[in-house]
């Protein structure tokens, strides 16, 4: 299940507060200014800095 359009609106990046740019089809958030990839489990954004993957090129 996507996640939902009115969760999208209002998700940020924890970190930098910036947008983000969602992969669903990867599973994943990813915040382009800070470089951080942020899992979704279970259709649930995880949204821990501390959890976040930097963002491969």
């Amino acid at each position: 299940m996507p996640i939902a359009k009115e969760l999208k609106e209002i998700l940020a990046c924890p970190k930098c507060k910036g947008e983000l740019e969602f992969r669903e089809e990867k599973q994943e958030i990813v915040c382009k200014t800070c470089r951080l990839v942020y899992r979704i489990e279970d259709d649930i954004p995880v949204m821990l800095v501390d959890e976040a993957k930097p963002l491969q090129t």
